[in-house]
């Protein structure tokens, strides 16, 4: 069994534009005790008040999975650790854990430190001795342990025994840096191993693009603990990212990480953080972005309708993903058949599909992207069988925007549409001329279909494509909408950004009206 040490909550919040609240830390914290990791690591509660609140805060909160862990340094130099505030806060916090982090490189030691060597072995020894008697189990991180062991391999090795002397439970072996290569890893982490025979941990960054291969790595010379955060989450490129580490560590290497049936959570786990830290999930995220098992190229897609092992590694559903074919001008027809049946349309490799193809490659050569704008695409399919009858029908439109004196910029919108025979011609201001479109467009569809009113526009995203045009560019937009809790979304793209946009709005609507009443 392999231990999971989750450090999202103290150096997954040190990356950049990451700042979580208590709430939000105690939120994450019990959605990873749920998912079943180990421990986790709330923070440094001799750094700020926040995290002196977790701790407080985490004592009245039954954890059934994890234990929780504080985070702290060693004491300081020529100082006892009962004198030491960092290490009393420690034992203040009642954190059943403390994860105490010391110097294991000779130049930091004597430049940052500005220590003798002796001095910081006795620190290490003493710290962790010194909370092991006030009841706690100590995790000694040994900060930038594989510099220090390239530098110096014999005093490396003397701070992991001092560690062990004073009664830590796991010697963690932290890749601070970011720099060692996978080789050299597998090389010091065998070292160690065959050398020490403690209990050891890996603690890897990013800054090589190598912390989950390190990760992994260490494991298979013995490592029985993986420190890593959700979503890689870290200082300068990250941490090891968990959400890759776990499903390797289950699938690959066959070694139990989780409690069972918990692994298919971990695509939900890695959203629910990065909506809880306010970012966007990266969809390129192996096992759990939103991409990871989606398919582009025709020849890729024909060959998974044959076999889906053909162009996946592992089934989605296992990490609780699932399998996505995206439109694209690179699309063949098994892109365009698996889109339909995933529509549940009845729809065959013939003209239909055909006509969809080529109207697709069309339109993204004049600045149409379909690959986020399925909702698009299922109106082109739809639009192809021959009992579809559109929920309305454009006209016309216009739309001025003016500025007159004491009030400014306004804009003004005029629609003309024909639904079910009628032709309907409504008019409305707006802040500005999509705004406008939008509530002229909703009123005139609001008499025959009063559902549109819980239509929400829930995101509008302009980008322009060849900014060497200038203001003639051509711009697409893309219309994100939202009924209740099913999200759509549609495209547009013309050098006319009204046009561009009407073309979304349109599609957005349509797409709405049909799927309600279908």
């Amino acid at each position: 069994m392999i231990q999971i040490y989750d450090t999202t909550l103290r150096d997954g919040t040190q990356g950049k534009g990451i700042s979580l609240s208590c709430n939000d830390k105690l939120r994450i914290a019990q959605k990873l005790d749920a998912f079943g990791v180990d421990f986790i690591e709330g923070g440094w509660p001799g750094s700020n008040p926040k995290d002196v609140e977790f701790f407080a805060r985490a004592r009245d909160i039954e954890w059934k999975n994890a234990k929780i862990a504080a985070f702290g340094s060693t004491c300081r130099a020529n100082t006892s650790p009962e004198d030491d505030s960092n290490i009393i806060a420690l034992v203040e916090s009642q954190a059943p854990v403390c994860t105490l982090f010391g110097k294991t490189w000779l130049l930091h030691v004597t430049e940052v430190l500005r220590t003798t060597p002796d001095e910081n072995l006795r620190m290490i020894e003493e710290s962790v001795g010194f909370l092991i008697n006030q009841g706690r189990r100590v995790i000694f991180d040994a900060e930038h342990f594989f510099d220090g062991y390239k530098a110096d391999p014999g005093y490396a090795l003397e701070c992991l025994t001092a560690a062990k002397r004073g009664g830590a439970e796991t010697l963690v072996l932290a890749d601070t840096n970011g720099g060692a290569l996978t080789n050299e890893v597998t090389d010091i982490v065998r070292a160690v191993r065959d050398q020490l025979q403690h209990p050891l941990g890996i603690h890897t960054h990013n800054d090589g693009d190598l912390a989950v291969a390190n990760s992994l790595a260490a494991v298979r010379e013995g490592c029985i603990q993986v420190q890593g955060t959700i979503n890689g989450y870290g200082e300068r490129c990250g941490n090891a990212n968990l959400c890759s580490v776990i499903p390797n560590l289950e699938i690959k290497l066959g070694l139990k990480c989780l409690p069972d049936g918990r692994l298919s959570q971990i695509s939900e786990v890695s959203k629910f953080v990065s909506e809880i830290a306010n970012l966007p999930q990266n969809g390129q995220l192996p096992f759990v972005g939103s991409f990871a098992f989606a398919h582009k190229g025709g020849i890729h897609v024909s060959a998974m309708r044959r076999n889906p092992y053909s162009y996946q590694h592992i089934e989605p559903e296992i990490v609780g993903n699932e399998m996505h074919v995206l439109i694209s001008e690179l699309s063949g027809r098994s892109n365009l058949q698996s889109k339909a049946e995933s529509l549940g349309m009845e729809i065959t490799q013939g003209q239909e599909v055909t006509a969809v193809l080529n109207e697709i490659k069309t339109l993204e050569s004049q600045g149409f992207s379909f690959e986020a704008a399925e909702a698009s695409v299922s109106l082109m399919l739809k639009r192809q069988q021959p009992d579809y009858h559109p929920p309305f029908e454009m006209i016309d439109f216009t739309v001025n925007v003016e500025h007159r004196q004491g009030r400014g910029i306004f804009a003004e919108a005029t629609v003309k549409i024909r639904v079910k025979g009628e032709i309907i011609h409504t008019a409305a201001e707006g802040e500005g001329p999509v705004n406008a479109l939008d509530i002229a467009l909703r009123k005139a569809l609001a008499a025959h279909y009063p559902s549109i009113e819980k239509f929400h526009l829930s995101d509008y995203k302009v980008r322009i494509l060849d900014g060497d045009n200038g203001t003639s560019a051509t711009t697409r937009v893309l219309i994100d909408t939202q009924n209740g809790t099913k999200r759509w979304s549609t495209v547009g793209a013309s050098v006319n950004i009204i046009e561009a946009s009407w073309r979304a709005l349109a599609d957005s609507f349509e797409y709405g009206l049909m799927v309600l009443h279908q």
